[in-house]
């Protein structure tokens, strides 16, 4: 288990879809596990593979107070997103020095491959959520700086490219 660097924006991995995971190995499970480190060494309560380097659909979030409650996902999918939003200063390392208030459903209902293999069904709320719709936008190619406008988008960006 290790820390992995960080991607920074505009790295085209960090722009390109991730691949479906086929099976939960070993090797899945130390990428899980390198990622929870570099999750906790940020501090942050979320991380993608992406982030990473690593072109696969993987997760992992940790919203706990305590921490070491690191939930492992692969192949994360959205089954229901309820209707009322919640507000929440977001921001990645991928693009460090800046971050933005981004609404998103304050609950969501998320299928995934855990550690085991077994496909899970789970309920995430508040940050927790936050944090799985924020992984699942990267593993999709994408920041959270692409659900704001243009402008303010462009001036994050800069912004992050000036501080670098």
């Amino acid at each position: 288990m290790a820390s992995r660097p960080i991607l920074r924006w505009p790295d085209r991995r960090l722009r390109t879809p991730a691949a479906p995971v086929d099976a939960v190995t070993d090797e899945v499970r130390c990428i899980w596990d390198d990622m929870v480190d570099t999750m906790d060494a940020m501090p942050g309560v979320g991380l993608a593979a992406p982030q990473i380097g690593v072109g696969l659909r993987l997760a992992v979030v940790d919203a706990s107070e305590a921490r070491g409650q690191a939930v492992r996902m692969a192949n994360p999918v959205i089954l229901h997103a309820s209707g009322q939003m919640r507000e929440h200063e977001e921001a990645s390392p991928c693009l460090p020095g800046v971050s933005a208030v981004i609404a998103r459903p304050r609950a969501v209902t998320v299928r995934f491959l855990d550690e085991t293999g077994e496909e899970v069904e789970r309920d995430f709320v508040q940050l927790w959520a936050t944090s799985v719709q924020h992984q699942i936008d990267h593993l999709d190619g994408k920041l959270f700086v692409h659900r704001l406008g243009r402008v303010k988008r462009e001036m994050l960006i800069k912004r992050s490219a000036k501080l670098a």
